[in-house]
Order: structure tokens, then sequence, then C-alpha cells
């Protein structure tokens, strides 16, 4: 198949190019690298099947030849980029998807749609299913994040209804693994990053805060099975085993044996309490689930990291 993703040189893109590929279908990989990079998709350059393309979804792209598919993944993804770009997280979740929605309508194509957890907001409900409607807050610092997925959800579907284009949409819960930025503010990165170089490593409020933690080939594995299934969504992928903040930094410290300290910082604003999926569709629907446990999926990182650090 010929498959478009935008946002192909982020974190999640790159290794979804990278199987794509493996498994001898076409990638046209576009990205603008505010928080892509190069480096995430060097060696994918050497292979005739890929195509990047710098450029900025939020603006018209004129794509030659068929598709099959169009996958939409472009965005800043942590609170760190997005607190930094508010104005381009927001574009890339209403113009960037409705630029992707018409290429994939244009070309007859399918479209997959890539959106969060963070559209939950700060759950009163947990797990979290599909059909809990969430609880943002509309005009705080993180809204920017959280109402252009939600925006995106609501186009995606638009599209499902008037036009008829065949649609995917999951929402991903906190996933990591190799190809993370060392900067990029998110929690795993940020603990791996402070203990290999011997800073405090930071917990915001008293770390009792839950999340699940889900390695990104398993993510990518269920974004494949997906796109076999006729179901246009949501669908959750994520792993549903709940870690206090605190339990992944004693984890962290442990594996790299570091001497990093603990520090408390004030909790951030509309900080989600707890983050757990409902993966019971994703169980039925695609016989997925995640299998790398995280203390695994934490080595693994960790020598990615070590490897960057010593490049």
């Amino acid at each position: 198949m010929r498959i478009f993703i935008s946002g192909g040189a982020g974190f999640i893109g790159s290794h979804l190019c990278k199987k794509l590929l493996h498994e001898k279908h076409t990638v046209i990989c576009v990205d603008n690298f505010i928080t892509g990079d190069k480096r995430n998709v060097a060696e994918l350059s050497k292979n005739k099947n890929f195509t990047l393309i710098e450029h900025d979804i939020t603006k018209p792209l004129q794509i030659d030849g068929s598709l099959d598919w169009v996958f939409h993944f472009a965005s800043p993804a942590s609170p760190k980029d997005y607190l930094q770009y508010p104005i381009k997280t927001l574009k890339v979740g209403t113009l960037g998807t409705h630029i992707c929605l018409g290429i994939a309508k244009s070309k007859k194509a399918k479209f997959f749609m890539a959106s969060t957890s963070e559209v939950y907001g700060d759950p009163s409900v947990s797990p979290q299913p599909e059909e809990y409607w969430g609880n943002v807050n509309p005009v705080g610092p993180r809204s920017c994040y959280d109402e252009a997925k939600r925006a995106a959800e609501a186009l995606t579907f638009a599209y499902n209804r008037q036009h008829n284009v065949n649609t995917r949409l999951i929402r991903i819960f906190n996933t990591y693994g190799p190809f993370m930025r060392l900067d990029d503010g998110r929690v795993v990165s940020n603990f791996i990053h402070q203990a290999l170089t011997g800073q405090d490593i930071t917990i915001y409020g008293d770390g009792a805060q839950t999340r699940s933690f889900c390695y990104v080939d398993d993510l990518v594995r269920g974004i494949i099975k997906y796109m076999d299934v006729d179901y246009s969504g949501p669908l959750n992928l994520g792993a549903p085993f709940e870690f206090t903040i605190r339990e992944l930094a004693e984890k962290v410290i442990a594996l790299t044996d570091s001497k990093s300290h603990l520090v408390s910082m004030p909790l951030p604003q509309d900080d989600p309490k707890q983050r757990r999926p409902d993966i019971s569709k994703a169980v039925k629907l695609l016989g997925w689930e995640p299998v790398v446990s995280l203390e695994e999926g934490l080595k693994y990182t960790i020598a990615y990291f070590k490897q960057r650090l010593s490049a």
C-alpha cells in the first residue's frame, strides 16, 4: 500500500514508518520538525520506498499519485511542547486535521486519526472507557492540546458521516520508548534523562497521581492490527496497569543505578490525577493487549538514552 503519515518523524510516527516499511509498504512522511527529529528517520531515508517531505501540514499540500491510507499523527504531544507552541498545537489539530481529511477524501483513501487520552481531561471515571465524555477545562493552559484533539475527533467523524470517508480513530495513552527526545518534557524521558545525568528527579505534587505506560512497540502493533478492522472508533490503545509517578521514579533510579534524589515541585494546573485506559474494546476487536512490561520497556529506553547521551 501507499501510505501518507503526517508527523512521521516524531516519536510514535517514526516507529510507525519503520514498521510499515518493514511490511513492504510505500511511506510518504511529512514533518515540519518543530518537535520531530530528522535523526528518527535518517536510516529510513535509505529505503527506496520512503519519501520525506518537510512541510507544515496546517498549510495545503499536493500529493501526486494514489494513496491507500492517510495517517494524521502530527502534533506537539508533551506539556512542555504544547505550552511552548499553543497556537501551532491548535492549528495542527484543526487545520492540519482538515487538510489531512481533505487529502484522504480526494484520494479515496482511508483515514487514521491519532487522538489522545487527554480528551478525557482530569477524569472522574477510572478506568476511562471510550464512552466517557471527559472532564476538560476548555480555557486552561492544557486546553490548546486537549481541545485541539477533541476538535480533530469531531472533524474526523464529520467527514465519516458527511463524505463517507473510511476512518479509524485511536486515543493514545502514555507511550514511551526509543526515539523520545531527551528534553521533550514527558515524565519517562524526564526521569531517565535526570537519572542518567545525576540531576535531582522532579516529581510534581506528592507523586501519588497515576499513569499507565505503554511501550511503543506494543502501541504500533495495535495500530497495525486496527488497520484491518472496519471500526471507526474511538478506540483506546494503552497499557491497563497503573503506576504512581513516585513508583516510576523509583524504578528508573533502580534501573539506572542513579544517585539522584526525588524533589517535589508544585502540581501544574489541570494535571490529571489518574489515567488508565479501559482497553476491553481493543482486546475484543483486535485481539490486542500490551505484552512488554514496564521494567523491560524502561531497560530498552534507558539503553537508547545512554546511546544518545554518549553520542
